[in-house]
């Protein structure tokens, strides 16, 4: 037996005993009168013994029963609890699931409030040391919140009322749903040393208590013992309807036509008829109805697979904003019903090349779609008289150097072949010769279908890049291509002569000038960073070094965020979907310029199927969910004690007026 308030309860004692028994030996103040027998007033006479001070109490009933009374109330005080679990004390981690589908509706008011109740109802099982214990080993729990990453809310503690305010922390997220980080954590912290001597011989792996409607997406990646991990399955229908894909683009003939395609998926047994709405700006541009067919498994008798529509919208549209496409189907999971897209407005990029003549290089920018290319040579653009004509704003998106080294970079977006400017934090330790490249990153947006197998190199410069550049291809000995943002500005390197290589000769040099140049003109860049997905972090380039930033998203609004050395903010913070803004503050005497756009989407047909699974797989092992919904596993004994006290003032009723009729 475990007392919560042993303290409150002695105190109260301490208190209450001593004035109920001084009522006992309080005197008797009665009023003297002559009257002609005592005969029947034998009980009055025995009752003025009492007027004597210190006289020892007499057996009474009554005070027996107040006693009793009195004692049951106490120890009600004191909150009684009758630990029903058996077994050494061990530890426990709290793995909770905040992932878009725990916030399905189907369990009132969401699964993930149910799990928090669930994880409560835990804690408050967990068994502590007896009264008076000094060195009793007790449960200790740790709590981890996970969605698409991990978060420990309450590290081990035996303090329930820290486990149980943590567990109310936890908010809900839109984002997949992975345990396999959450696992890491908890097996780390369950193993690191513990230097309490009261809880020796728990360093034993903690016990992992799951709370999730199963539809986890890395199971095959987890590697933890089944008898350690215990599945608590939440949910209990998975009939949902949800925007599953969606991209929006303009027409390259035409740029002022936009074409929206989306994905609504089906996740009920039975057929189902939405509609979908378009809207731009939120003004509804168009409204169609659809049919989607039910999901079917493979063998086609239950649910499994959705059941998908594709629907496509045309309209023409010449400026910026932001796409919502929505199914307007009622459901119990909103996070996905909408998925949103930023919109550029049509433009086509403005270039500078410097060079001091380099026809192949001229020729492949004039393969790129540009709106113009300008050629300077190195003293015409060192001899402007008006740099800030140069600025990206005003004239070019995209600077190209061709073995250039100018004497002063103005805020824009370089492409540079040869050896880089000065003060980019970019040094040169020697020149090498005859390199290959020997790695590239074939995903980056500036070397996509790329292949740099073949180049070669007579001559090049070494680099030694700071710690915050980006690594696009290595040659044997140097980085062949590096991204380096600095003052507000972007660098793409390639430190070598195009002309000196064989990279002319091969298709791909063409390809990466297209891609370079969209890349850093951020005609393809921009849009495509505009668009993420739930945790993906917010990145802004081309402020000036620690210059401010206002963040507003669905659920917050003026969080300020600063530039870092590179002009670079990162935002982290995308747990919901919606459309987030990023507002840079002005510098001293500018004007304040507009919020730059993000969307953020679920688009995760994994978290829109919201069926609440009863068996998972951890290490090829089926682990089966826990039947029924958990209940205390400890019994508070107040309530029966309130009651035992009032019987014992019925019966205490019941005797005084009893001896009151004699």
């Amino acid at each position: 037996m475990q007392f919560l308030t042993p303290w409150i309860a002695l105190l109260a004692g301490l208190v209450a005993v001593p004035l109920l028994l001084l009522l006992y030996f309080l005197k008797l103040k009665r009023r003297e009168l002559i009257v002609s027998s005592t005969l029947l007033w034998k009980r009055a006479v025995q009752d003025l013994q009492v007027n004597a001070p210190f006289q020892r109490l007499r057996k009474n009933i009554l005070l027996f029963l107040q006693l009793l009374m009195l004692f049951a109330l106490l120890l009600a005080l004191a909150a009684p609890i009758l630990s029903l679990m058996s077994g050494r004390a061990r530890r426990h981690v709290l793995l909770i699931d905040r992932s878009a589908s725990m916030s399905a509706t189907d369990v009132e008011p969401s699964r993930l409030e149910e799990a928090k109740r669930q994880a409560k109802v835990y804690v408050e099982s967990l068994r502590d040391p007896g009264f008076l214990s000094f060195r009793g080993a007790r449960d200790q729990t740790m709590v981890i919140a996970f969605d698409k990453h991990s978060k420990v809310m309450c590290n081990f503690t035996a303090d329930k009322r820290q486990l149980i305010a943590a567990i109310e922390r936890i908010e809900a997220g839109h984002g997949a749903s992975l345990l396999a980080e959450a696992i890491m954590v908890a097996q780390a912290f369950s193993l690191a040393p513990d230097d309490q001597p009261a809880n020796e011989g728990l360093q034993e792996a903690a016990k992992l208590i799951l709370f999730s409607d199963g539809r986890i997406a890395d199971l095959d990646q987890i590697m933890v013992s089944t008898d350690e991990l215990t599945f608590h399955s939440i949910g209990e229908s998975g009939k949902n309807v949800g925007v599953t894909a969606m991209r929006a683009r303009r027409l390259y003939e035409n740029p002022e036509e936009v074409e929206v395609f989306a994905t609504v998926a089906n996740y009920n047994a039975e057929p189902v008829t939405t509609d979908v709405q378009l809207s731009v700006n939120d003004d509804v541009r168009a409204v169609k109805s659809v049919s989607l067919p039910a999901a079917k498994g493979e063998d086609g008798s239950d649910a499994g697979g959705p059941g998908k529509v594709a629907v496509n919208f045309s309209l023409s549209y010449a400026e910026a904003g932001v796409l919502t496409v929505r199914q307007l189907q009622s459901d119990s999971l909103a996070s996905d019903d909408a998925a949103w897209a930023v919109l550029a407005p049509p433009k086509r990029l403005t270039a500078l090349l410097v060079t001091g003549g380099n026809k192949v290089l001229e020729l492949a920018l004039k393969a790129c779609p540009l709106a113009g290319l300008d050629i300077m040579t190195p003293s015409q653009f060192d001899d402007a008289n008006d740099l800030s004509d140069f600025s990206i704003e005003q004239r070019y998106d995209v600077i190209v150097l061709d073995n250039h080294l100018s004497a002063r970079t103005l805020r824009c977006r370089y492409l540079v072949f040869g050896r880089p400017p000065s003060n980019i934090d970019v040094s040169v330790s020697q020149e090498l010769e005859h390199q290959v490249v020997v790695d590239w990153r074939p995903k980056h947006a500036v070397l996509k279908y790329v292949n740099l197998m073949n180049l070669y190199t007579q001559k090049c410069y070494k680099l030694d890049l700071p710690r915050d550049a980006e690594l696009l291809a290595e040659f044997n000995e140097s980085p062949a291509l590096a991204l380096v943002r600095r003052n507000g500005s972007v660098f793409l390197l390639a430190p070598f002569d195009v002309l000196s290589s064989t990279w002319p000769f091969e298709p791909s040099f063409v390809l990466f000038c297209y891609n370079a140049v969209s890349f850093l003109g951020m005609q393809v860049g921009q849009n495509q960073d505009a668009n993420l997905l739930v945790g993906d972090p917010i990145v802004v380039d081309g402020l000036a070094s620690g210059q401010s930033a206002l963040v507003d998203g669905p659920d917050f609004s003026g969080s300020e965020i600063k530039a870092n050395y590179s002009g670079s903010i990162r935002f982290p913070g995308t747990e919901h979907v919606g459309v987030y803004g990023v507002r840079a503050e002005p510098a001293a005497g500018g004007a304040a310029g507009e919020a730059r756009l993000f969307a953020v989407n679920l688009l995760d047909a994994a978290e829109s199927n919201i069926e609440p699974v009863r068996e998972i797989t951890v290490s090829g092992t089926l682990v089966q969910a826990e039947a029924g919904v958990l209940s205390r596993a400890n019994l508070p004994l107040w309530p029966f004690l309130v009651g035992l006290a009032l019987l014992v003032a019925c019966l205490e009723w019941l005797i005084y007026n009893g001896k009151m009729r004699i």
